[in-house]
């Protein structure tokens, strides 16, 4: 089995930054594709940002210019830094990863989610 562990969340001012952490543990050949999506309430899950495994990294219109996605690949952990946050920031965050398990199957898993409040 494979398990997404976020950390990093929590309440930030307007203006403020937060830097979020997904690792990744498990029966883990590879992974693919690493990313980061959001809910905010009332709304369905939105796109923030992904990265492939070579670093190649997309970025979702509402996070270009303030946020930045990296990951380690030694470590199976993906990092969401955001910059510049504002109240519509506010959502919970989730981590993504596409995954080849030891026994070479692909799944794709999700973390628990962590809650990102921007509030004065």
């Amino acid at each position: 089995q494979v398990q997404l562990v976020e950390s990093g969340g929590g309440l930030a001012q307007p203006g403020g930054s937060l830097r979020l952490s997904c690792a990744a543990s498990g029966s883990i050949f590879s992974i693919n594709a690493m990313g980061w999506y959001r809910q905010a309430p009332g709304k369905q899950r939105e796109l923030v940002a992904t990265i492939t495994s070579g670093g190649s990294t997309n970025y979702a219109d509402s996070g270009k210019g303030r946020f930045t996605i990296s990951r380690d690949n030694a470590k199976n952990t993906v990092y969401l830094q955001m910059t510049s946050l504002n109240p519509e920031h506010t959502a919970v965050y989730y981590c993504n990863a596409e995954v080849i398990r030891t026994d070479l199957s692909f799944s794709d898993y999700w973390g628990q989610g962590t809650q990102v409040t921007v509030s004065s």
